[in-house]
């Protein structure tokens, strides 16, 4: 039996049918009203507790979520910042073993040759010296009148000539002194710039110290905090987190790109070195050991700058001994410039590849081969640039290891927004539940409005009428009261 038929089973008028159909459909729904109603708060009930439960969920999903990224946020800034403490202590004590060792010794031959100074100018500033005894004997010699005697005027005069003699004698003799000390004291001037310039560079190394003292002072703040938990610095750490995540992503963008160069420099070369034609697995053989190269430098860089502890990716090559870093270092230096010298080669090769294409193309099409000038400029460009790529790759390790140790701050974050879109969403999704309970319940008296308001008005005649018959029986009973 199909739907027509259904349709038509009580009347062939189709609207007839319907009618009884509507009637009928009617009739069963306000018999079984609260049942329906039953069902749908039932079935939007269980929605609504399904929705809130995986609400309640994400919530403290999302809370946990949160603690781990607090705690990974302040454990890779309490690592952060030991090393910047331990790197600073360290230039502290480069400060001091360089600079400021040998500041005893300065500080004596500093104070010996300033103490040199101030004799000799103590010296050259001495006063003239004080008369001899006997310039009383003649003053009172002076003092004797001539009283026209020419013997005593004789002898006057020739005392008087004596000590102006004497005079300038003592004056010439003090004069020329003053002079030498004068001249040593000017000859002195160097060195009295020579030590200023010392101790204005003992100075600029104490001054240099307080600010790496105050730097360090800074970061035990912050080192402090971090111990505390504190949201704020973890707030901060996030962002800078974040920073260095797009930062560093941006640098191993720049990086493959890099690397893409460099793979297309020794790809042709190396088709002919390991055969064009053969293939490993759908690759090209030739492609699979260009990018081995590339891989195998990246992975000397690595090595390298774990070697010099310049990156922290390997815990076991930062614990090595110095010696055996040392030689660790010596190797991978040495294999990174052996391969370099490699792509070199293969790039010079691939422009002697190029040109006899070039060559053939042009034998082929008939047209006469032509010497280029400058020839050799390309190719030592390429030649610069196949030993150049290397060694820029193998820094690739630094941003490397900073969008790693970022990237599990960034998705932390990244996942407690997702899980606060799934709850928004699941609680968004118990409120419109909730309405469209409510909403089915209005909808579902709403089709059987007929017999519900053939109900109202019958329970409204019933209470009418016995309100009123009430009404009677009291007037009656009080009628026969009185």
């Amino acid at each position: 039996m199909n739907n027509s038929e259904l349709l038509l089973i009580w009347s062939d008028n189709p609207t007839v049918s319907v009618v009884i159909w509507a009637t009928l459909i009617i009739l069963a729904m306000y018999l079984g009203r609260q049942s329906g109603h039953k069902f749908i708060t039932a079935l939007t009930g269980l929605l609504n507790t399904a929705f809130k439960i995986t609400s309640e969920t994400l919530i403290n999903f999302e809370e946990k979520i949160v603690k781990r990224n607090k705690q990974v946020i302040l454990h890779e800034g309490k690592q952060a910042t030991e090393r910047m403490i331990e790197r600073e202590f360290h230039r502290v004590n480069s400060l001091v073993a360089l600079d400021l060792s040998g500041y005893p010794a300065v500080q004596r031959k500093i104070t010996d040759t300033i103490n040199k100074i101030e004799a000799d100018y103590q010296a050259s500033n001495e006063t003239p010296p004080s008369p001899p005894d006997w310039l009383e004997a003649v003053e009172a010699i002076s003092k004797v009148k001539s009283k026209g005697d020419s013997a005593v005027d004789k002898i006057l005069t020739n005392i008087q000539h004596s000590l102006e003699t004497a005079h300038d004698e003592t004056m010439k003799e003090y004069r020329k002194s003053s002079f030498n000390r004068l001249q040593y004291l000017k000859k002195m001037l160097p060195s009295w710039r020579c030590l200023s310039q010392t101790v204005d560079g003992m100075s600029k190394s104490i001054t240099d110290l307080s600010d790496r003292a105050d730097h360090i002072d800074k970061q035990m703040g912050i080192y402090e905090k971090i111990k505390a938990e504190d949201d704020k610095v973890a707030n901060l750490l996030s962002v800078s987190s974040m920073t260095q995540f797009f930062i560093s992503a941006l640098v191993l963008i720049i990086a493959i790109l890099g690397g893409v160069i460099n793979f297309q420099l020794i790809a042709l070369p190396m088709s002919e070195m390991v055969g064009g034609t053969s293939e490993i697995g759908g690759w090209k053989t030739a492609d699979i050991a260009a990018m081995v190269i590339i891989m195998v430098e990246v992975a000397m860089g690595l090595f390298l700058l774990e070697s010099l502890r310049v990156t922290n990716l390997f815990a076991l090559i930062g614990s090595m001994d110095d010696k055996m870093r040392r030689r660790m270092m010596i190797v991978s230096l040495t294999i990174l410039t052996i391969l370099a010298s490699v792509e070199a080669s293969l790039a010079y090769m691939r422009d002697l590849l190029s040109m006899d294409r070039e060559v053939l193309l042009q034998s082929l099409s008939g047209v006469a081969s032509s010497n280029v000038e400058f020839r050799w400029i390309p190719s030592i460009g390429q030649m610069i640039m196949g030993f150049v790529l290397p060694f820029a790759l193998a820094f690739v390790a630094i941003p490397l290891e900073s969008f790693i140790h970022s990237s599990r701050t960034v998705i932390g974050i990244a996942v407690v927004n997702i899980v606060r879109v799934f709850v928004y969403v699941s609680n968004l999704l118990m409120q419109l539940t909730e309405q469209v309970g409510r909403i089915s319940t209005h909808a579902y008296d709403m089709v059987i409005f007929l017999p519900l308001t053939i109900e109202q008005l019958g329970r409204h005649y019933k209470a009418t009428r016995e309100k009123g018959e009430k009404s009677y029986v009291d007037i009656e009973s009080t009628g026969g009261n009185q």
